[in-house]
């Protein structure tokens, strides 16, 4: 599935769609001019209403992530942002995880280093690759 939304992230559903869809152009799921799904076929995927899926194909299209012909569908434009859209990922992904971190009372530098423990022991790019859909 090309987008998985959490009900229980803080992010509002739109914003997450979008990251969702940014993560997969940036990782390759769907390249330039591919299709994304249609507005109705999304929401019905992921069981949201079709308004907040507009919403979000309207802020990407903004955005410059996303295309869509009169009358077409939806495709992804060329990945004139790529670097923009990874640091941007990599952004909102630090954000979360620190706010998860000082949730559970741990300070940066205990975050930071159990990232760098994880990294070194528990997990690879490969392991990513692995799981990757």
């Amino acid at each position: 599935m090309l987008v998985n939304v959490d009900p229980t992230d803080d992010r509002p559903m739109y914003v997450q769609i979008m990251d969702e869809i940014r993560a997969a152009i940036v990782v390759g799921v769907v390249e330039h001019d591919d299709a994304l799904p249609s507005v109705r076929q999304l929401a019905a995927d992921i069981r949201v209403n079709p308004n907040t899926i507009k919403r979000a194909y309207r802020e990407l299209e903004r955005d410059g992530v996303i295309y869509v012909p009169r009358g077409k569908s939806t495709y992804v434009a060329a990945p004139t942002k790529m670097n923009d859209m990874r640091s941007e990922l990599a952004h909102e992904l630090a954000s979360r995880s620190l706010r998860e971190a000082y949730r559970l009372g741990l300070t940066v530098d205990a975050f930071i280093q159990a990232l760098e423990l994880a990294a070194r022991n528990d997990i690879t790019p490969a392991m990513v690759e692995e799981t990757a859909p």
